[in-house]
């Protein structure tokens, strides 16, 4: 047992990310600690370490985009997804100048710079937008095999036309830079499961079922306390968790993620998946979309509402 008669429940995430933050706030006010979870979080460099971790069951789950589990059925790894927790794209497009007037289609045949480092979902979501919106992806010039820092330094010294990378790196570049501006934030072009746990298939048993139930109640208190306060009121607690950011920009980005539903509830949406999987088809990573069911358990976060709603109705 972990620490105090606690269940160990080790989590490996693709990355440390202000859409995760319910999940943060959760581990901070011991929510986890209620459900009889001793919650704990590794971030395995490169990122696909996580895959490493879930087959050797040093994790009982993994944190990270749900092409993974998606491109690897039925040809590596059967993976199950059962909760969500950002249920919007966190990404936002950059460019020189004033963002008056833009539109997308003035991406058409530009060079834009991709934020990689952390897996294909930057460069997955934004030529899927691009698809959506009924311009050609494919004449568009890319730069996506670098570094997110290296890529900012490289746009702001004249590289490229847009830079696409996280919304919170791109206020805090705005906010140091005034020559350049955020075009659009993707957080306001629909939902989709951006960031989603996973597991081993295989490995599933009926207790991992009820500590995934537990485990999305905690999410559940964790969305719940995002959602019902102004990130003013909990501005501390953003710049403990995000030193390295300007304290503004993690209070402005976490209302505009409030704002725009990046946090719902810990069930994976059923139109964002289906979105999500066309997109994933057309770029190659998928033969056909996945249907959810295929994929997604939504038991333990269902179960998970389930109870926290009767809680709240004993109160």
């Amino acid at each position: 047992m972990g620490s105090l008669g606690l269940e160990p429940f080790h989590v490996t995430a693709t990355g440390y990310n202000l859409n995760y933050l319910p999940e943060y706030i959760a581990l901070r006010h011991g929510f986890f600690r209620d459900e009889g979870l001793d919650m704990t979080v590794n971030i395995p460099v490169p990122w696909d370490g996580v895959l490493d971790d879930l087959h050797d069951n040093s994790a009982i789950m993994a944190l990270g985009g749900i092409w993974v589990p998606s491109m690897y059925r039925d040809r590596v790894q059967h993976y199950t997804v059962f909760a969500q927790i950002a249920n919007r794209c966190p990404l936002a497009i950059l460019k020189r100048g004033t963002s008056e007037g833009f539109q997308l289609s003035d991406m058409a045949k530009c060079t834009v710079l991709l934020k990689s480092g952390g897996g294909a979902s930057c460069g997955l979501f934004f030529k899927m937008l691009l698809r959506e919106n009924g311009i050609d992806a494919r004449g568009v010039d890319y730069v996506q095999d670098l570094d997110g820092i290296m890529l900012g330094n490289l746009f702001q010294g004249g590289m490229g036309d847009y830079f696409v990378t996280d919304n919170l790196s791109a206020m805090a570049m705005v906010a140091r830079n005034p020559k350049v501006s955020i075009a659009m934030e993707c957080v306001t072009q629909g939902d989709i499961p951006w960031s989603v746990y996973y597991r081993e298939t295989e490995n599933i048993t009926p207790a991992v079922l009820d500590a995934q139930r537990r485990f999305c109640i905690a999410l559940e208190r964790g969305i719940a306390w995002v959602m019902d306060r102004d990130a003013e009121s909990f501005r501390d607690e953003l710049a403990e968790l995000f030193p390295n950011v300007p304290v503004d920009v993690a209070v402005q980005v976490t209302n505009d993620f409030r704002e725009n539903r990046m946090w719902t509830t810990s069930s994976v949406d059923r139109g964002g998946f289906d979105r999500w999987q066309v997109g994933l088809k057309d770029a190659g990573l998928l033969k056909v979309p996945l249907s959810y069911k295929s994929i997604v358990d939504d038991a333990p976060a269902s179960a998970a509402q389930r109870g926290v709603k009767s809680l709240e109705q004993a109160k």
